[in-house]
């Protein structure tokens, strides 16, 4: 999924904010409060599953994962040897 941003749902909320409260213009056929507050609405809950779904994957840094490590040496008779360890954490 790739990282995951927090400025899309931050601006939803600042731009509903702004048409909620601060636009005061009266137009025919769609209400600006109306999509403001839902503006706010989906910003608040994008915002709230983007840190659930960050917490449980952890984050960067966390160790959340496994490490694997592979060593290829030379063995002296012209080959070589691959030694391949996994385990521990990231």
């Amino acid at each position: 999924m790739g990282r995951t941003s927090k400025a899309a749902p931050t601006s939803h909320i600042a731009v509903g904010a702004i048409l909620r409260f601060a636009v005061s213009v009266t137009t025919t056929g769609f209400n600006l409060h109306t999509i403001g507050l839902i503006l706010i609405i989906v910003g608040i809950v994008s915002l709230v599953l983007s840190m659930m779904f960050w917490n449980s994957w952890g984050g960067f840094g966390s160790g959340g994962g496994t490490r694997r490590q592979r060593r290829v040496t030379p063995d002296g008779s012209g080959g070589y040897t691959e030694e391949e360890r996994t385990g521990g954490t990231a």
